[in-house]
């Protein structure tokens, strides 16, 4: 395939704005966007290396040699065996690359690439100096296309109708891995080909504890928070969604709690539209949080890219004057949380449009309490 393979001019694009000479990636998010599929992680380094001008290399090794024959990979590949080791292997794809053997700048995903990958690069590239570009690779991804939006809203579909389906059988006396095993097996029943992470099922106190564990034994109380964190995975593409709920009952406190969250929530979405910061978008939300009773219970951003990783750019968070783009999908999730006694979190999945947002998650947000009666 030529040099000028479409899929790589996005990325041609970010390392010239970059001055990037070169980046190096490995299986993951960016890969599988640019060619379509993915390769397990393991401790065989298979590395792609693009340079700004020129024909890319790749170093695969042998076993898997059949199944990247299929990505129709523009340039030269490099194989190596597990008895020989893949130095060799490297050091034939830097020969490919003679325009990088001055002191090129190399882009790694710093976020992504391993120690002994960015080790086996450096060894094949002594002069290359080895920078992070995980931001500048990864905004390839920065705006979905609509393709990726429908993948998009069919993961958040099956992952709305999971919860219903589980909350029709959640009970007080029930352990919190109780309720994770029916959420994911109702995941999977409507249609998930995976999970975007490992479900947060937290009751009580532990809902208090923003990435909580199941707990085994400990089982749902009257009048307990029950705080639901997933996502279903679908082709690639992952929901992101909270809710909270009250079983049997709540409090008048409680209920205030849940109301500034939910006041919050309207805030963030309201906030959220192209041309807009993601500063602003947080600022609104932490605003509104700082001015209510329940101040010192804030703790975290107000959320966070969202597409073939669960988490990416753009951070809606102060401080990151990133200015918001129709296509971009981010999440909008505030949340307090009184250690030891009651968290609160609720999170929607928004699309920015050219005229604002279109809130991909429709699951009602008003509060609800489950059981009782």
């Amino acid at each position: 395939m030529p040099e000028s393979d479409p899929r790589l001019e996005p990325l041609h694009r970010a390392m010239a704005q970059a001055t990037l000479d070169a980046v190096a990636f490995v299986p993951g998010s960016n890969f599988l966007r640019i060619f379509g599929r993915d390769f397990h992680l393991n401790e065989r380094p298979l590395v792609v290396i693009v340079p700004v001008h020129g024909v890319p290399v790749a170093v695969v090794p042998n076993l898997e040699l059949a199944s990247f024959a299929a990505l129709d990979f523009p340039g030269e590949v490099f194989d190596w065996r597990d008895e020989t080791g893949p130095e060799a292997a490297f050091a034939a794809a830097a020969a490919a690359l003679p325009g990088l053997a001055t002191a090129a700048r190399f882009g790694l995903e710093a976020q992504r690439m391993r120690v002994f990958e960015a080790m086996a690069l450096q060894a094949a590239f002594p002069a290359a100096r080895l920078v992070d570009a995980h931001g500048a690779i990864s905004s390839i991804r920065l705006r979905k296309t609509p393709e990726e939006v429908a993948l998009l809203r069919e993961a958040i579909r099956i992952s709305e109708a999971a919860l219903e389906a589980t909350l029709a059988q959640v009970r007080a006396g029930m352990t919190e891995t109780e309720v994770a095993a029916v959420l994911m097996r109702e995941l999977f029943d409507h249609g998930a080909d995976g999970l975007a992470f490992a479900p947060i099922v937290a009751a009580g106190d532990n809902s208090a504890q923003p990435h909580a564990q199941p707990r085994f034994d400990y089982r749902i109380r009257p009048g307990d928070a029950l705080l639901f964190d997933f996502g279903a995975s679908y082709r690639g593409y992952n929901a992101d969604i909270t809710r909270t709920f009250f079983v049997e009952g709540v409090s008048e406190r409680d209920r205030a709690f849940y109301d500034t969250v939910l006041a919050a929530n309207e805030a963030g979405r309201a906030a959220s539209r192209a041309g807009q910061s993601a500063h602003n978008v947080d600022d609104a939300v932490q605003r509104l949080l700082e001015g209510s009773p329940f101040a010192a219970f804030a703790r975290h951003k107000t959320g966070h890219g969202l597409g073939l990783d669960v988490h990416e750019a753009p951070q809606i968070m102060r401080g990151n004057a990133a200015v918001l783009e129709s296509g971009m999908v981010f999440t909008v999730e505030p949340g307090l949380y009184r250690v030891g006694e009651c968290g609160v979190r609720i999170e929607d999945d928004v699309l920015v449009t050219e005229t604002g947002i279109d809130c991909l998650t429709a699951f009602p947000r008003e509060l609800r309490i489950l059981g009782g009666p």
